[in-house]
């Protein structure tokens, strides 16, 4: 599942058009102002009085749909020319909802690349078919495991990673909160914790990827990464609303590494919660991160005391598997203290290529924690053949 496609890139076409899908509120006239604010501030950022008609039909963004929508305000579609794009993510964030991001009243939905500039982003290097391949798991749903709560030693994260493995988690991760902690310093962490999935993983016969929370500055991450793998980690996790989505990129893309990521919510709630401003889930954490190239997305699911609908996830999952030219289909990675007694609706309303963080309650279970894992393990597997 190595194989990458080129990330060299060729100008984009004189008439190729990048369309980015918007909410807007407020009256039919409002909405119209709001519209034409957009194609305005996402490229010159300027007065219109002051533009050429050159500039106008070249650079400023075009209004190419506008439609009410049932709930109130309107979809509002506008297409911007791809050569305002440089070669870099960055540039495509900026160009979709850089100084919209400022305004009340306007949410970013959905965009759509043209074939020009999409090989500039090889996506994900696995995806849910490369996890499967090393998981060893082709037959039902995925679940993650985590090492939590932060204040434990790194030795007894590493006994909680081996009752994990022992109980048949298909991946163990992380918490977010561990970093480089005097009381878990991040090179013991790793060591001990890689070393523990390991041999649980040898003993019961079937791997299970490590993935190790590497989020920090550039420099720190791309040493934190080295050692991870260096050190037998299985994958790597990221939180790219704490480093950007860039950060995430480059991490992807380093052929020396070579590993599965996954993308951790943390800090990006806020461009979300609000349903007249910010960012859908579906783009943020589904489009954006499988663009960046993350293999796995984890997000809040629904039912979970998090502000996400039903219809958030179901937009979120398509968008994780979506066809998308060469970019691989994404793991979405439900998570919200999901215990045995959800898997059943969860598994229905995902199907099968999902991954579950399993709720950090389970470590309460008077079974124990093996046993435990062992339950939800079954109950995968019991509503896969159901």
């Amino acid at each position: 599942m190595s194989v990458r496609l080129s990330a060299e890139s060729k100008p984009p076409s004189p008439n190729a058009r990048v369309t980015a899908l918007y909410h807007a509120g407020g009256s039919e006239t409002e909405a119209r102002a709001t519209a034409e604010l957009i194609c305005l501030d996402q490229t010159v950022e300027a007065s219109d009085e002051i533009l050429t008609a050159e500039l106008r039909h070249r650079i400023v963004g075009r209004l190419e749909d506008f439609q009410p929508r049932p709930t109130g305000g309107y979809e509002v579609r506008i297409s911007y020319a791809a050569d305002l794009i440089g070669r870099h993510l960055t540039d495509l964030l900026n160009l979709l909802f850089g100084t919209s991001s400022l305004r009340p009243g306007v949410r970013l939905i959905s965009w759509e690349l043209p074939d020009s500039i999409l090989p500039q982003w090889r996506g994900p290097r696995f995806g849910m078919a490369g996890l499967r391949e090393l998981t060893g798991i082709r037959d039902r749903s995925l679940v993650c495991a985590v090492l939590k709560p932060l204040g434990r030693s790194p030795r007894e994260l590493a006994d909680l990673a081996t009752e994990f493995v022992l109980g048949g988690a298909d991946l163990i991760k992380d918490d977010q909160g561990l970093v480089d902690q005097p009381f878990c310093p991040f090179d013991e962490r790793v060591a001990r914790c890689a070393d523990a999935v390991s041999t649980a993983a040898a003993k019961r016969g079937r791997p299970c990827p490590y993935l190790v929370h590497v989020s920090g500055p550039l420099d720190v991450m791309r040493t934190r990464a080295a050692l991870a793998k260096k050190r037998g980690a299985g994958g790597l996790l990221v939180a790219p609303g704490l480093t950007g989505f860039d950060a995430l990129r480059f991490l992807a893309e380093d052929e020396t590494l070579a590993l599965p990521i996954a993308s951790h919510p943390a800090l990006l709630g806020s461009y979300t919660i609000h349903r007249d401003h910010g960012i859908a889930p579906a783009a943020l954490y589904g489009q954006l991160p499988r663009l960046a190239g993350a293999d796995l997305s984890i997000y809040p699911g629904y039912r979970t005391g998090y502000a996400m609908t039903r219809d958030d996830c179901a937009a979120l999952a398509r968008a994780c598997r979506t066809a998308w030219e060469h970019v691989r289909p994404m793991a979405p990675t439900a998570a919200g203290r999901i215990g045995t007694p959800d898997i059943a609706e969860f598994t229905t309303f995902y199907g099968r290529d999902v991954v579950f963080i399993l709720g950090s309650r389970i470590q309460a279970d008077p079974l124990g924690l093996a046993a435990a894992t062992e339950r939800f393990v079954r109950e995968l597997h019991r509503c896969a053949d159901a």
